[in-house]
């Protein structure tokens, strides 16, 4: 057979077809499928994790105060709450990270690991958060004394030598809430008015319903009658003391306005903040070990300047601690004559820049007015050691970087008292991160 009859049956051959790779492969969420998950709660945060360093501590205090006030009982029927200790856990956690948020705490619990592993399948909701930070004001100021006699007796810090500093910090008070005495009357009169109204209306309406709602709008103007009680009364203190300033600064003092007070936060004034502006604050005092970064006393005040403040922290200290430091750095702000004579003649040697005169002469040179204590401060912070001293008061600004970093910005609760509690808390959770950093430094 000849070759070109031999594959005649065969198909015509084509060029080569381009290769076809198909539709993309992805992983696309399902959603309706269930899934039984197993988690280990305890792999869920590193073995070095701060929640546990926070937990570690919380496991050894006796909060026993706090344990007796709950009404649930082993044979008895009720509702079980979440363990005070679990509770102070998640606050100074929440504090050391800059939450300061019942509502916002309350949601980490249930999405964030770390929040998950204090919990340990505890469910707890923002008003049982909200109620325990305040429920017990000294619990806290209590819990930092005996954290600070704690690293004194270990012997990782000195009380020898202390740095004070106040930082300001914004309210939650709007500028606008402040009123003058005048306005306030008013409002005093509008609010009992509606109070009495209020009720004469729960009295007679049938419905429960409406009776309910009534009765809580009641409640909030029995609230805001209290409120703007409180705002006279802080109006009344301001008054005084105008008047007492007026005696030796008459001048100064009849240039100011009509002072105003906050229905709101009563207890807020307007200060000169860090930028230059004037805005609702809180006077946050700070009393630490610079070298350990240790805060062994806080105070809130309402006082825009730091001038007057030296003494009731000192006081505070040998309140807390039972001794008074020898060596009190303080910034020029604090500097008042009859505060160093004061703190000289009970053995406390400050060390503070002296205010230059507009004059220009020697801020270091003796006054004919001079006490001993205020002629040994001159002589003390001419020399190079007091100098060399003064210089690690800067120490004692990183306590007031880190308290920003964690959101020291201002202030969600309203209140002098409430304030404290957040400063407390703020001084311990720093207290304990960094009393086991040194103890650990120490031990190596």
């Amino acid at each position: 057979m000849p070759d070109d009859e031999l594959f005649d049956d065969l198909p015509d051959q084509t060029g080569p077809r381009a290769f076809d790779p198909g539709r993309p492969r992805l992983r696309e969420p399902v959603r309706d499928q269930i899934e039984l998950r197993a988690i280990d709660l305890d792999r869920l945060i590193g073995a070095d994790h701060q929640a546990r360093v926070i937990w570690d501590y919380v496991q050894r205090l006796d909060l026993g105060s706090l344990e007796q006030t709950v009404g649930a009982r082993e044979h008895t029927p009720g509702q079980a709450p979440a363990s005070p200790r679990l509770l102070l856990a998640l606050w100074l956690y929440a504090t050391s990270e800059g939450v300061g948020s019942a509502r916002a705490l309350a949601r980490l619990c249930e999405s964030h690991d770390a929040y998950r592993w204090l919990c340990g399948g505890v469910s707890v909701n923002y008003h049982g958060l909200a109620d325990f930070r305040t429920v017990d004001s000294d619990l806290i100021d209590r819990l930092l004394t005996e954290n600070v006699a704690t690293l004194s007796t270990a012997g990782v810090i000195n009380l020898d030598e202390v740095v004070q500093d106040g930082v300001r910090v914004r309210a939650s008070a709007g500028s606008a809430s402040f009123r003058r005495s005048k306005t306030l009357h008013k409002e005093l009169k509008k609010a009992q008015r509606r109070v009495t109204q209020l009720r004469q209306e729960v009295n007679d309406d049938p419905d429960a319903s409406n009776r309910r709602i009534r009765a809580s709008d009641e409640r909030a103007a029995r609230e805001r009658k209290a409120r703007v009680s409180a705002a006279l009364a802080k109006l009344a203190e301001i008054e005084t003391e105008r008047k007492r300033r007026a005696k030796t600064n008459k001048k100064q003092v009849a240039k100011q306005k009509e002072p105003r007070a906050s229905t709101t936060d009563p207890q807020a004034r307007i200060m000169k903040m860090a930028d230059g502006g004037y805005r609702p604050a809180y006077n946050c005092q700070l009393a630490t070990v610079a070298k350990g970064q240790i805060v062994v006393g806080v105070e809130a005040t309402a006082v825009g300047s730091d001038r007057g403040l030296m003494p009731p922290m000192l006081k505070q200290i040998e309140r807390r601690h039972g001794r008074r430091p020898r060596r009190y750095l303080v910034d020029g702000g604090f500097n008042k004559n009859d505060d160093t004579e004061w703190a000289s003649g009970i053995g406390v040697n400050v060390y503070g820049p002296p205010i230059r005169s507009k004059h220009n002469t020697d801020p270091y040179a003796a006054r004919c007015d001079d006490g001993p204590g205020v002629a040994a401060w001159r002589r003390r912070m001419k020399s190079s050691h007091g100098k060399a001293v003064y210089k690690r008061r800067s120490m004692g600004e990183c306590i007031n970087a880190r308290f920003r970093q964690w959101s020291l910005r201002q202030f969600l609760v309203r209140g002098r008292l409430k304030i404290q509690a957040v400063l407390n808390m703020l001084a311990l959770a720093n207290n304990i991160l960094q009393g086991r950093r040194l103890i650990s430094l120490a031990a190596a």
